[in-house]
């Protein structure tokens, strides 16, 4: 099992900036990736980020490209979630997911694991 717990989320300016944090617990192993989505009030959810634990790779969406920087912090088992230069349009529950089959995909359905969200509201 995996457990994962968000914090950070805020009601920030645009063009402000926010980090979100991801505390993983549980097993982990060389395939382990983790993941963040977030879903606006009425559209379904959307992939932001994903970073394979061990080698780092990372994975965006073209959205928040050049924006947001996915990072980890092996000591704390935690995973970052840097966003800078927020627009209104980047207003949504965030959530942090993992996966241990299919690496730094950015289909949620194959993300097995999946913490509470935390809000993020950008205001113009």
């Amino acid at each position: 099992q995996v457990q994962l717990v968000e914090s950070g989320g805020g009601l920030v300016q645009a063009g402000g900036s926010l980090r979100l944090s991801c505390e993983t617990s549980g097993r982990t192993f060389s395939s382990y990736a983790v993941g963040w989505f977030r879903q606006a009030p009425g559209k379904e959810r959307e992939f932001v980020a994903a970073m394979r634990w061990s080698a780092g790779t990372t994975n965006y969406a073209d959205s928040v490209k050049g924006r947001f920087t996915i990072s980890r912090d092996n000591a704390k088992n935690t995973v970052y979630l840097q966003m800078n230069s927020l627009k209104p349009e980047d207003t949504a529950v965030y959530y942090c997911a993992a996966n241990f089959k299919y690496g730094i995909t950015s289909v949620p359905a194959s993300y097995n694991y999946w913490g509470q969200g935390t809000q993020v509201t950008v205001s113009s």
